[in-house]
């Protein structure tokens, strides 16, 4: 929850600052706003990697759970955790930003601020895209997920917090390749929590939720974790690529 919640503060805080007016960081760009993101995603798993392996997207719990890597058991509470997390970190993004919020006349850029949407609507390649890129993230996790290396004599050492720098890596390349069309949710905490926060909040002059979009981000996702999932099982099993 509490990785969760640090991933969106930085990750909604860097579309809050890049696009709402009169911010210091007004017009930054795509660059600053995927940088940025790859930095949360590095802060949330520093903080919370050493008490619960960093879970900070449901399709990477699910993923997972699927390859036999995370128990079943532990699935529903840790979705239920990242779900709230994502909540309260756009939660504390308005409250930085409220008035910056008031201050941007576009309803959709402060929509944008909590959740996606595409550049061009096109359900097919919309859901195409998020598949994609939460395969390129969960295919890497797998490899990731041990993050140690060894000292020439077998001992294995841990890379510490050094082991998040490569999953930050990941998520900053897939934003700035292949984020350009739907805002690279790979993630259905990232997206759906803070949409409901947006639903919620009595945010000055505040268009609706575009609930009617609000699913890829959500399927989409699942469906490139359970690809990368089953792909992994598929090259464990055989140990060829």
């Amino acid at each position: 929850m509490v990785g969760t919640a640090l991933l969106i503060l930085i990750g909604g805080g860097v579309v809050a600052n890049d696009i709402l007016k009169k911010t210091l960081g007004h017009g930054g760009g795509w660059m600053t706003i995927t940088t940025a993101w790859a930095f949360g995603v590095f802060i949330g798993v520093v903080v919370a990697g050493q008490y619960s392996g960093a879970h900070l997207n449901p399709a990477v719990t699910l993923g997972l759970a699927v390859a036999g890597s995370f128990p079943w058991s532990e699935v529903p509470s840790y979705i239920v955790a990242e779900f709230i997390g994502a909540m309260i970190g756009a939660s504390l993004v308005y409250a930085i930003y409220k008035d910056h919020f008031d201050a941007t006349d576009d309803p959709l850029l402060k929509r944008a601020v909590f959740c996606t949407s595409p550049a061009i609507q096109n359900t097919f390649r919309n859901v195409l895209s998020e598949v994609i890129g939460t395969f390129v993230l969960l295919i890497c996790v797998f490899y990731f997920s041990s993050a140690e290396i060894s000292d020439g004599s077998g001992v294995k050492i841990g890379l510490g917090s050094i082991g998040a720098i490569p999953v930050a890596f990941v998520v900053w390349g897939i934003g700035l390749s292949l984020g350009g069309t739907t805002g690279y949710a790979i993630n259905p905490a990232r997206d759906l929590g803070p949409r409901i926060v947006h639903s919620l909040l009595p945010i000055k002059g505040k268009t609706d939720s575009n609930w009617s979009y609000s699913w890829v981000p959500v399927i989409g996702p699942l469906i490139g974790g359970l690809l990368a999932a089953w792909f992994h099982i598929l090259i464990s099993s055989t140990n060829t690529i």
